[in-house]
């Protein structure tokens, strides 16, 4: 699997130090959010121009490894 978690940075002077794209003002949460509502990715590239797929991919790779980190179920019963 392609890594594109080089992306995700982590600054404490930073959005209070939560994970973010390339160290701009986009924490990854709320992107995660985003697309959680429905939004698609060329929608948030649309809406965020500075932003790159790699970037939104990027943090749904973080959110699957933070998921599997914590032993969470991937999958409902």
């Amino acid at each position: 699997m392609e890594t594109h978690l080089h992306r995700i940075t982590i600054n404490p002077l930073i959005s209070h130090g939560k994970p973010t794209i390339r160290n701009k003002r986009y924490p990854v949460e709320a992107i995660l959010e985003y697309l959680a509502g429905g939004d698609t990715v060329e929608d948030l590239l649309a809406e965020f121009e500075d932003l790159e797929r790699e970037d939104i991919l990027a943090c749904l790779q973080y959110a699957l490894l933070s998921v599997r980190a914590k032993n969470l179920p991937t999958t409902m019963a």
